[in-house]
């Protein structure tokens, strides 16, 4: 069912980084994000796959982990991510890649769930030091990570009421907690 894939599709942070990733699944899921909607039909999108221990290091290095955990400096050795895309964007169509790059993002981290994995998406990065490392032409901008691999943490959602905190934390069990709205405050109106 959707909505369980939904539900369980959260930003892990994890992993269980010695299980390395077939890269069959992984080609898997760009066709996800190939096979979303595109705006304008454009499809700017391509992707670097990366899934081998030295140049995870690369990227690993240029990622920005929970800016809402102010102690944590993303995971350990053995926690790391397993394998990462690249999303790309064509700078000769360069109008919708946030909206193309989302809708992508998702396909690919639901898809991901459907397969037992779990990921992360990732804006904040060193982009000019990633697309030097990887030698990643500049005909193309960065306009996302995302890291992948076989959650080794539990994230549940709690839902909050009007006003309460939104930021994301962690209890003394190490269970990754994300506040999220009701239903019935994020509907405006209704016209019926």
């Amino acid at each position: 069912m959707l909505q369980d894939l939904v539900i369980k599709n959260r930003s892990y942070r994890r992993f269980f980084q010695e299980e390395c990733l077939d890269l069959d699944i992984i080609k898997k899921l760009v066709n996800y994000g190939r096979l979303a909607s595109s705006a304008a039909n454009l499809q700017p999108l391509r992707y670097v796959i990366v899934n081998n221990p030295e140049t995870n290091e690369k990227v690993f290095t240029t990622l920005r982990w929970a800016g809402y955990l102010k102690n944590w400096d993303g995971p350990l050795e053995g926690e790391k991510p397993s394998a990462y895309l690249i999303m790309l964007g064509d700078r000769e169509y360069p109008k919708f890649h946030q909206f193309d790059g989302g809708l992508a993002a998702q396909s690919i981290l639901l898809g991901a769930v459907e397969e037992g994995l779990g990921g992360c998406i990732f804006a904040s990065c060193d982009r000019e030091k990633l697309q030097d490392d990887l030698q990643i032409p500049t005909a193309y901008e960065i306009i996302v990570v995302i890291a992948l691999g076989k959650p080794k943490e539990r994230v549940v959602i709690d839902e909050i009421r009007a006003g309460e905190k939104i930021e994301y934390w962690r209890d003394e069990n190490e269970i990754h907690h994300v506040p999220k709205r009701k239903l019935d405050d994020v509907i405006i109106k209704i016209y019926q």
